[in-house]
């Protein structure tokens, strides 16, 4: 049995088998990407006189799918270096090699046959105990094994990746009846480990579970649109956001998906189940003449949408003409929006006697019953249903939490009222006096499971703040932030303020939480599980203070800030920061000064003051420079003008890193900071790293003077400012931007190479912040920031 897999072999290079190839090089994995070879040349090979023999010929399959990894966006590499892990080949030349791999994942095409032939050849050379998965979307994995060797069988089972795989976090497992439950066991432990997945074991049936319910809900919305006369902009604009969905909503995201792709799907259900079933999954006739005129979305310029100038224009199924976007606008849609909390939303808007509330409910309903009738033939529970349709499809509730929403018994009762047939496995549960799905029970979440409740079992490295707090309570709480007990005497600071915006209550909380943990836990993470970590300062108050002519109070704050972070870096006990998704500004700010960064591999982390008319003010300029200096070779001889260069074009460019590795290549993160693949498993790592940190005697960091390149330096970083500012890459008014920023990098008017003490460059970057404080110019981009959402170039 492979207890570890060193290397992999992914057996056809399209979108998904490069994707997956490029997944498996992000968590560091050597893989081997084979294809087929080509049986004649294209024009460009025949000038370069190849021939048909020629490797370059033979692997062009694979170079072509390397090439487009390099462009694709969003990227599906985490840093573009991990491109050096995969390896090319072809079926021909190099199918022996596929014995070096410990997990063989075949992704060619969606025919059986084919898939069976692979495997065949798969099974003469693979080593024994090796793993052997298909990527197929639906087809029967038992079938797929069919006159295959015992080892093959006991290792053999399907891992159903999603697409984008970097970016999705389902990962569906299907055993056979051969699958030896050790392999099992491994591979769902290895895809939340390593691969980072949410993964959900289901059973072999056509199209698993995410892509069978969510194909349904798809073919379902668009059976009420057609019946209740709905456009398809109306449609998007209330099943998206409004009922817990993604922003792509119904349409778009068949757009994105693309229509060829979802329409292969449905019909991989539709020939393989009877009945009333069956009759939902056939294709509209409009869906098809759709397919005819290649209007397959994103892919192809036009789908449901169609982009016209800065217009977004919807399709009208009729007469397939594009007109105008539509929103569907109620007394149930407004209502909704005042409620606090999805649950209570949804309850607004599915009994609501309307023309959203009657189309929601028409919609979810059916997509209800279709889960519970499901039970046991796709999946086991329905904690498996759930996690698939949130993980897979990015539903913030699944099927059966959204029926725990809206109300179990009222929700039946109208069903039964309306002549739905609901499964009696539920009406069962609601006769014995059951009246939802999942509980909560002393800090445990449980399920119902035929007839009773059961815990959720759940990977031991998964924290729950929600749940800690709880059971445990709360150490000490204000508006922006709570102190909490993450147990092993490690302390958790959660931020919880409108967007996570840094303001004097987590100032505040940073420094209570900094003395309470140097008196009585072994170190503290810094961490939260909102949406974003940290999108910066509170930028409304500032604004405001600032139009008041408050400079005092902004000074204040300001000096406060600074003073948080050096209490981070010289803390007595171990503090370490874990970041995940939008780390901009002073969230960046509170990561630099930390003893560790333990980041989600999906963290977006940069110093954007600049779009907003500043520059960092919580010492963000000064410890991204010390962060460069440090991971300098020691006794090497360095040119230091090149790190503030480095530095300063950094700062300036308001440069963002599009993952925790590309962090690490901007200096943000350094060798020592962690990456972690999954995001559920983040507190635990950075929990972890407190605990490591403090049993090898944690001492803060010595402080020492730090050297600048002085004026002559400021020199040379004006220079380039200027020169951006003459070939029109910048504004005036980035230009002065940039000069203050010049100056704080450079150290001010000393000599290169002086020595200076960290508050001096505090108080330059202090002083800078406070005078840009002041333009208006700066004030406008803040005003537009806070208004629009975006920079505004002025």
């Amino acid at each position: 049995m492979v207890k570890r897999i060193k290397r992999a072999a992914v057996l056809g290079s399209g979108v998904m088998g490069s994707g997956i190839a490029a997944h498996l090089a992000n968590v560091g994995i050597p893989t081997l990407l084979l294809d087929i070879v080509p049986r004649e040349l294209t024009k460009e090979e025949e000038a370069k006189g190849l021939t048909l023999e020629h490797k370059e010929v033979r692997n062009r399959f694979v170079n072509q799918a390397l090439q487009k990894l390099l462009k694709q966006k969003p990227a599906p590499l985490t840093s573009k270096e991990n491109l050096a892990l995969i390896e090319v080949g072809n079926f021909e030349d190099d199918f022996h090699r596929l014995a070096e791999a410990d997990w063989i994942i075949e992704v060619v095409v969606e025919n059986l046959e084919i898939k069976k032939n692979v495997f065949a050849k798969v099974d003469e050379v693979r080593k024994p105990g090796s793993i052997v998965s298909s990527n197929t979307s639906g087809i029967s994995v038992e079938a797929m094994s069919e006159g295959r060797s015992e080892d093959f069988k006991k290792h053999f089972l399907g891992t159903h990746f999603f697409n984008p795989p970097r970016y999705l976090k389902l990962l569906e497992i299907i055993p056979t009846k051969d699958t030896d439950p050790e392999v099992l066991a491994f591979m769902k432990t290895f895809g939340e480990d390593v691969l980072g997945k949410g993964v959900v074991v289901a059973k072999d049936t056509p199209n698993f579970i995410a892509n069978r319910i969510g194909t349904y809900g798809l073919l379902v919305t668009v059976r009420e649109m057609v019946n209740g006369g709905y456009s398809v902009g109306e449609v998007d604009s209330v099943t998206g956001p409004l009922i817990g969905r993604p922003k792509s909503a119904t349409f778009r995201t068949l757009d994105v998906v693309g229509l060829d792709t979802f329409v292969h799907v449905a019909n991989n259900v539709f020939e393989k189940v009877e009945g009333d079933e069956k009759e939902v999954f056939r294709v509209p006739e409009f869906m098809k003449a759709m397919l005819e005129k290649g209007w397959l979305g994103s892919k192809s310029g036009q789908g449901f949408f169609l982009k016209q100038g800065k217009d977004i224009l919807e399709l009208n199924y009729k007469t397939l003409e594009y007109e105008p976007r539509k929103q569907l606008k109620t007394a149930a849609t407004e209502m909704s929006k005042q409620e606090k909390g999805l649950a209570n939303k949804l309850k607004a808007l599915v009994y609501a006697d309307d023309r959203a509330g009657t189309l929601l409910w028409n919609l979810l309903s059916p997509v209800l019953l279709y889960s519970a009738e499901l039970l046991g033939e796709i999946a086991d529970d329905i904690v498996a249903i759930d996690r698939a349709m949130k993980w897979g499809f990015g539903w913030e509730l699944g099927p059966f939490e959204t029926w725990d929403a809206i109300g179990v018994e009222q929700s039946v009762r109208k069903m039964m009222a309306e002549g739905r047939q609901v499964p009696s496995w539920i009406t069962d549960m609601l006769a014995n006096g059951h009246t939802s799905f999942y509980k909560n029970e002393n800090g445990k979440v449980l399920f119902y499971d035929k007839g009773e409740y059961k815990a959720v079992e759940e990977n031991p490295k998964v924290i729950h703040i929600k749940r800690l707090k709880e059971e445990k309570g709360v150490i000490k709480k204000n508006s922006g932030a709570s102190l909490i007990d993450l147990g092993d005497d490690v302390a958790l600071l959660e931020f919880h303020s409108p967007n996570n915006a840094i303001g004097l209550d987590i100032v505040q909380m940073i420094n209570y939480a900094l003395e309470e943990v140097g008196r009585n836990y072994k170190g503290l993470v810094i961490g939260n599980q909102g949406k974003n970590f940290c999108v910066g300062a509170n930028l409304a108050l500032i604004l405001m203070e600032a139009q008041d002519d408050n400079y005092f109070e902004i000074d204040l704050v300001v000096r406060q800030f600074q003073q948080a972070m050096m209490n981070i870096k010289y803390s007595s006990k171990p503090v370490v920061v874990a970041p995940f998704a939008m780390t901009l500004g002073g969230g960046a700010e509170i990561c630099l000064p930390a003893a560790r960064i333990q980041a989600a591999s999906e963290t977006y982390m940069g110093l954007v003051e600049v779009g907003v008319g500043l520059i960092p003010g919580g010492g963000g300029n000064k410890e991204l420079y010390m962060k460069h200096l440090n991971s300098m070779p020691k006794g090497v001889e360095f040119d230091l003008q090149k790190v503030a260069n480095k530095v300063f074009e950094t700062i300036a460019m308001a440069k963002v890193s599009t993952s925790a590795a590309e962090a690490r290549e901007l200096n943000f993160l350094n060798e020592k900071d962690g990456i972690t693949m999954n995001s559920d498993q983040l507190l635990h790592h950075a929990k972890q790293a407190v605990i490591s940190l403090y049993d090898s005697g944690y001492r803060p960091p010595v402080r020492k003077k730090i050297p600048v390149v002085g004026e002559t330096g400021y020199a040379t970083l004006l220079l380039a400012a200027q020169g951006m500012y003459h070939s029109g890459y910048i504004s005036e008014h980035d230009l002065k931007i940039a000069k203050k920023l010049a100056y704080v990098i450079a150290g001010g008017k000393v000599p290169y190479g002086t020595e200076v003490d960290e508050q001096y460059l505090l108080d330059l970057e202090r002083e800078a912040f406070l005078s840009l404080v002041g333009e208006p110019k700066s004030q406008a981009r803040m005003q537009h920031m806070l208004v629009k959402g975006k920079p505004l170039r002025n």
